[in-house]
């Protein structure tokens, strides 16, 4: 018998779910390995992978300036004969510019950094943030991470202390939050969006679920905001903000604002937590003082799309000096961040200016990428009004919808028989069917009595929606 077994391993592990890369998203690479070596006995040709949001699977193309300039960090020879690549690639002279710069503040993409990250980039991420909020940012407070993930990682690990530590998390929410907690053994205390609004923030229902979780024992110390939305791709109001904010106060939460998705948003605009809170610290000086605040970022998203190459940060606001520490001492248990991954927030946060060289071809690429993901989420939002049994809320922000599904009887029933959801029996049929690979909401979490999935808008073309569109019709008639 082997050492290790399902029965002693860590339990905590074995508890914890993460739907995005379940069941669904496993035998969804078993068909693309099949397709790959030949099989044509699927009654598709193609697997989509509209289960996560990772843009360049899906074919987002990669920004130009951004690997170009990480060619050069790679291979710094490059950097002897510059002409070869202007004149045969398309490369421009600000390319070398920036790259001998990152090169002069890390020295090697292949060295070890300091463990908050190089702080030459720091302060570049501080000068974005003072541009994008109007309110000054200080470099110390600035950690660079291996992906937002990893920020909430080292987050939830200072401020999980016992099983007893609770932290608020909404619901419908990206499965990293529960799935953590449990590896923790901390305590998801889950407070339900408004669908009816848009997926908003329901202050009542916030204030419900935290109340009732004290009255249970537990010790509620921070409440996690997705902004925008995963899975909703809801895109908060500043007054929304300014609620939680107000309710982290009266409640002495920490607020942690997961921000990854702040370029994308097709209605309204973004408002960041930092920002809103300096303007509120402006307005009634000295009531806010006392808030803590971390606000996520990340190169993974947005039109940047490079999840591979793992960058990210987070940004400290109000912490104690001892908890700092902490927080200092347990990324520094990691080393650091890729230093690859630091370049490329470096670039995120820093891109070409007009007048550079690049300025054209970036700014091109980038319209083109957000215009690209607005067309299709909308292509894919009128394709789900045709459905009988679907409704979906416009498209807002981040790079998903959530809609929610009506199924027949019958498919509860044929549910059943194989132990899954209804949800989860839809979404199992969908990839069978069509190849398509989404998420069934149980994933995610939804009120009990609705059935939703959630599905990303990254992959190109329209054929696929046909797909599902057909499927759907096919669905209904079989289990009505």
């Amino acid at each position: 018998m082997t050492r290790l077994n399902a029965e002693n391993v860590n339990p905590h592990i074995i508890k914890a779910k993460y739907a995005v890369r379940g069941e669904l998203a496993v035998k969804s690479e078993e068909y693309r390995a099949a397709l790959a070596k030949g099989d044509t006995s699927l009654p598709f040709e193609k697997v989509i992978s509209a289960n996560i949001g990772n843009p360049q699977q899906l074919d987002q193309k990669p920004i130009t300036y951004f690997r170009q300039v990480l060619s050069v960090l790679e291979n710094p020879k490059l950097l002897e004969k510059p002409d070869v690549l202007i004149d045969n690639f398309g490369y421009k002279s600000d390319v070398f510019e920036r790259a001998k710069w990152l090169l002069s503040k890390c020295n090697s993409v292949g060295a070890y950094s300091a463990s908050a990250g190089v702080p030459a980039f720091k302060d570049s991420v501080a000068a974005f943030l003072e541009k994008r909020d109007g309110f000054p940012a200080d470099p110390k407070d600035i950690y660079l991470s291996a992906g937002a993930s990893s920020g909430v990682n080292t987050l939830l690990h200072i401020i999980c202390a016992t099983p007893n530590s609770g932290l608020l998390i909404p619901i419908p929410q990206y499965p990293l939050y529960t799935a953590s907690l449990a590896v923790l053994d901390a305590t998801c205390v889950p407070y339900y969006l408004d669908e009816s609004k848009s997926w908003g923030t329901d202050l009542d229902a916030m204030r419900a679920s935290h109340d009732k979780a004290v009255s249970d024992g537990v010790d509620v110390r921070c409440i996690v905001i997705i902004n925008p939305g995963n899975p909703t791709g809801a895109s908060l109001a500043e007054e929304d903000i300014r609620s939680v904010i107000d309710f982290a106060l009266e409640k002495n939460l920490v607020v942690m604002a997961d921000e990854v998705y702040q370029t994308n948003v097709f209605v309204g605009k973004f408002h960041s937590f930092k920002g809103v809170l300096r303007k509120m610290q402006a307005e009634t000086p000295g009531k806010y003082d006392a808030i803590e605040l971390v606000s996520l970022h990340s190169i993974s998203k947005g039109m940047v799309g490079e999840c591979g190459h793992r960058g990210g940060y987070f940004e400290l606001v109000g912490f104690a000096p001892e908890v700092v520490a902490q927080i200092y001492k347990f990324v520094s248990i990691s080393l650091c961040a890729p230093v690859i991954g630091q370049c490329l927030v470096e670039l995120m946060v820093n891109p070409p200016k007009e007048g550079e060289p690049s300025y054209e071809l970036y700014q091109k690429e980038y319209d083109g990428i957000f215009s690209g993901l607005k067309e299709r989420a909308t292509a894919l939002h009128e394709a789900f009004k045709t459905m009988e049994g679907v409704e979906c809320g416009d498209p807002q922000g981040s790079m998903y919808l959530f809609p929610t599904i009506k199924l027949p009887p019958g498919a509860a029933e044929a549910a059943a028989a194989e132990g899954r959801t209804p949800d989860e029996f839809y979404c199992m049929r969908l990839l069978e069917a069509t190849g398509i690979c989404v998420v069934p909401g149980s994933g995610f979490g939804q009120v009990e009595g609705t059935l939703h999935f959630r599905t990303t808008f990254l992959a190109p073309g329209t054929a696929w929606v046909g797909s599902m569109v057909q499927f759907h019709k096919d669905f209904l008639a079989k289990y009505s």
